[in-house]
């Protein structure tokens, strides 16, 4: 159920996703995330087109981190920060954070190889069923996505919609 993966230019981090349906407890969640009783961020899945396109918003979070450039205040919203095409973070916050009415949420989890105990305190917090990672397309909004990225059909035609994306994620700083 959990997607877990070594970020290779990272060796001491680890990338996990876990992904959340039925979630009764969405405010309570991002609440606890705001007074930063959850490490981790809660992202909605209906903006997420494939597990990867987090994997490289958190590689991005980590590199950024180490080098002292985050733009926002935490690892976890800079992860949220990463997925978006602009570089406004509120909005970043509003299409790709969680909101308090919201019936499925990705939680994303950057750690050392050691420490399971905090992934299993945060799934404990959910009070939603588990699904597999890669479900996370039958959750997402292709007409939204392709909106907000601004993705036009000749794209598609040369690649997919997650290639679109994450072109986008990558070159939002030099845009």
């Amino acid at each position: 159920m959990n997607h877990t993966q070594d970020l290779e230019l990272f060796p001491a981090h680890r990338v996990t996703q876990m992904l959340f349906k039925d979630v009764k407890n969405a405010a309570v969640l991002r609440q606890s995330a705001v007074d930063g009783k959850i490490s981790g961020a809660l992202i909605n899945p209906t903006m997420l087109v494939d597990p990867f396109q987090v994997l490289v918003a958190a590689n991005k979070a980590v590199h950024l981190q180490t080098i002292g450039k985050m733009k926002t205040r935490s690892l976890y919203s800079e992860i949220i920060f990463n997925l978006s095409p602009t570089n406004n973070i509120s909005e970043a916050f509003k299409r790709f954070g969680i909101s308090d009415g919201d019936e499925s949420v990705m939680v994303v989890v950057v750690h050392k190889k050691d420490e399971v105990q905090l992934l299993s305190d945060i799934t404990a917090r959910v009070d939603g069923r588990q699904v597999p990672v890669e479900d996370v397309s039958s959750l997402s909004d292709p007409a939204k996505i392709k909106k907000l990225y601004k993705i036009a059909p000749q794209e598609e035609k040369c690649g997919n919609l997650l290639d679109a994306v994450v072109c986008r994620m990558a070159t939002k700083d030099v845009m």
